[in-house]
């Protein structure tokens, strides 16, 4: 796991199932309504910090995805994608990235696709089980309780950067 999680210069995630716990909630007018978790916005936020660039791979579309992906400054986002292993295979060649460099985290079969495109393929704890057994990696929490957040650490520390990154990330809270 170290030895994959050292190479890695680009996470990217699902978000339903993932950055929330899966559920989705609309209000009365329609408007789809998101659980993110704390843990892992910051420390997706320390990934920046990082050096790490992010994505989002999303098959829904949603406003409040858009604005979580701009408060943290998501590197890519897309949504309503189908085939997140295409998107992927676009970013390797926007970016010059290699499949090795990137690690994308799922939780059910359509993110099977993007398994088969990245280095590091990672099943958060509650993932269906055939997204778990095809994992490189499953995480100790689940989906939108923290599992984007372990997953980050376990990369910048297997790169020695967690420590420089946590002091950039609090250094920059005190400047604003």
């Amino acid at each position: 796991m170290m030895e994959k999680a050292k190479s890695i210069r680009l996470l990217a995630m699902d978000v339903d199932g993932v950055l929330t716990n899966g559920d989705i909630i609309y209000s009365d007018d329609g408007t789809e309504l998101k659980i993110f978790n704390n843990l892992d916005g910051q420390g997706l936020a320390i990934a920046n910090f990082g050096g790490l660039m992010t994505a989002i791979i999303t098959g829904r579309a949603s406003p409040a995805v858009q604005r979580r992906a701009e408060e943290l400054g998501i590197t890519f986002v897309c949504q309503g994608c189908r085939d997140k292993g295409a998107v992927l295979r676009r970013l390797m060649t926007e970016t010059g990235i290699q499949r090795e460099e990137i690690a994308f985290i799922g939780d059910d079969l359509n993110d099977l696709l993007a398994f088969r495109e990245c280095g590091w393929s990672v099943a958060v704890k509650n993932a269906c089980a055939d997204v778990r057994h095809a994992a490189d990696h499953v995480t100790q929490r689940e989906g939108g309780k923290g599992a984007v957040r372990e997953v980050v650490e376990i990369i910048l520390e297997s790169q020695g950067k967690w420590a420089s990154a946590v002091a950039a990330f609090l250094r920059h809270l005190e400047q604003t």
